[in-house]
């Protein structure tokens, strides 16, 4: 490990125009998603991470909506588009071409491929490092792979100096026994890079201008060129097909799990929980088994999430309790509980030591410091104030076929079993309701709500309209006893 500094180099060109044909989907390669960003989000991330002066992304397949994609995750990207020339050589080519419309690029350029997500912005930073404290001109990251296959080949001369990169499908038998393996991810001095591309030709078997040539071509032209060998293969593996791209997802979680368990978070069950590299964690975390942590879910310290609960772009506060529920777009403060069951839709706020039982969904809900939503109820488009209790199986009726409307619940309510609540309506502090009441009318404070309607039994009705039945059987008997 080079104790050097990396400085910021000059450029990164972040190479993804390829088809990903072996994926055989509509969506490209490169887009295709693990850990909570797609591969191209992942090595733009680790590029940003050097604060690069300028980025470069190389598009070609489905083209549009690569740059889109990109864009979209960092405006600031340059989208060069590659053309008809084949091979990474030509890819490289391009980007540099593009990036030196607006100024020529000096200094140190490092290249990359949007098929890597695992690579780290640590390990570019010690490239960068040894290519600049040893003043080489091209600097290539290498790794050993017992079984190397179409990865092209390092080759050294005696004193290990690098001395030529070959493609597979060009080596000769000797040369294919080699286990360093190129992974096409590089720095190099940007005036040695822009000369020596020029001289790169596809006289090769697939008929491509290869980067590789670089150094081939550097290095005869009196120009140092190194390696840097990593023991971890798999931050240059690729993703070819959805096989690879889900070893390679397993692979990142684990170690995103590796990380939060070493800072104090509680695991129960790595084999089935799955947490995105956007998500953060705080110590004296208990996850368990089951849980997905997506999008930007924060968890704050003492709280315990799961088992079996997918959880996307949701604030929880501190000793917080989620059992079995599904979430997202939501924030639930500190002491509050949730689930089992339940189904938090986007703009829940859950306010401290508020709950949300049991087959309980909530939408819009804004439910007090203290308030309960116990079970078997839908909150939507809602106020609730502090230390109110809605009953069981209680509706909060927000669509008239048309439109969505809200109501308010206020301070230290009591709401009894079974209600409807018929949008917009207000209910006072301090109010309760009966069992069963369909409120269409506000309720004025500390006023009880019910809805009259007297109970009728038709004495004798199962016996005649059910005869035969068990039920009759057992009303007779019972009716029997009574008349004794």
């Amino acid at each position: 490990m080079s104790t050097a500094v990396a400085k910021a180099p000059s450029a990164v060109i972040v190479l993804a125009a390829g088809a990903g044909t072996r994926m055989k989907s509509e969506t490209p390669k490169v887009m295709h998603p693990i850990g909570g960003r797609s591969m191209v989000e992942h090595a733009i991330a680790a590029a940003q991470d050097l604060h690069p002066q300028r980025l470069a992304v190389v598009v070609r397949h489905q083209r549009d909506k690569v740059a889109a994609h990109v864009t979209a995750f960092d405006p600031s990207v340059t989208i060069v588009d590659q053309d008809d020339v084949p091979g990474t050589g030509r890819a490289v080519e391009v980007g540099l071409l593009g990036l030196d419309e607006s100024a020529t690029v000096k200094g140190t350029v490092v290249v990359t491929y949007g098929d890597v997500p695992l690579l780290r912005s640590e390990t570019l930073k010690e490239l960068i490092a040894v290519h600049e404290l040893d003043g080489n001109a091209v600097t290539v990251l290498t790794t050993n792979i017992a079984d190397p296959g179409a990865y092209g080949r390092i080759i050294r001369n005696a004193t290990g100096e690098v001395t030529a990169i070959v493609e597979a499908k060009d080596a000769t038998d000797e040369q294919l026994a080699i286990t360093e393996i190129n992974s096409g991810i590089y720095a190099f001095d940007a005036a040695v890079l822009r000369d020596s591309l020029k001289q790169v030709t596809t006289d090769n078997s697939q008929g491509e201008k290869y980067i590789t040539d670089v150094l081939e071509i550097a290095r005869n032209a009196g120009h140092r060129t190194s390696a840097l060998a990593i023991e971890d293969r798999w931050e240059v593996e690729g993703a070819n097909d959805r096989v690879q791209l889900a070893q390679l997802g397993r692979k990142l979680n684990d170690r995103l799990l590796e990380m939060h368990m070493r800072n104090g978070v509680t695991i129960v069950d790595p084999a089935t929980t799955w947490v995105d590299v956007t998500v953060t964690i705080e110590n004296d975390v208990t996850v368990l088994p089951g849980v997905q942590l997506q999008g930007t879910t924060s968890i704050a310290t003492g709280s315990t999430v799961g088992p079996d609960s997918t959880l996307k772009n949701i604030t929880i506060g501190a000793g917080v309790i989620i059992e079995r529920t599904h979430g997202s777009e939501s924030v639930i403060d500190d002491g509050a509980t949730v689930g089992p069951f339940a189904y938090l839709r986007p703009g829940t706020h859950l306010h401290e030591d508020g709950k949300i039982g049991t087959f309980v969904e909530t939408k819009n809900a804004e439910i007090g410091k203290g308030s309960k939503v116990p079970h078997l109820s839908y909150a939507g488009d809602v106020t609730i104030g502090e230390n109110s209790n809605i009953g069981a199986a209680s509706i909060f009726v927000n669509y008239d076929g048309v439109n969505k409307h809200r109501s308010t619940v206020g301070n230290n309510v009591r709401m009894g079993s079974d209600n409807m609540y018929v949008a917009p309506v207000t209910i006072g502090d301090g109010a309760y309701s009966g069992a069963g009441t369909v409120i269409r009318q506000d309720v004025p404070a500390g006023a009880l709500a019910i809805n009259e309607a007297p109970q009728r039994n038709i004495e004798g009705w199962v016996t005649k309209n059910r005869a035969g039945t068990e039920a009759a059987a057992a009303a007779e008997a019972a009716t029997s006893e009574e008349n004794k």
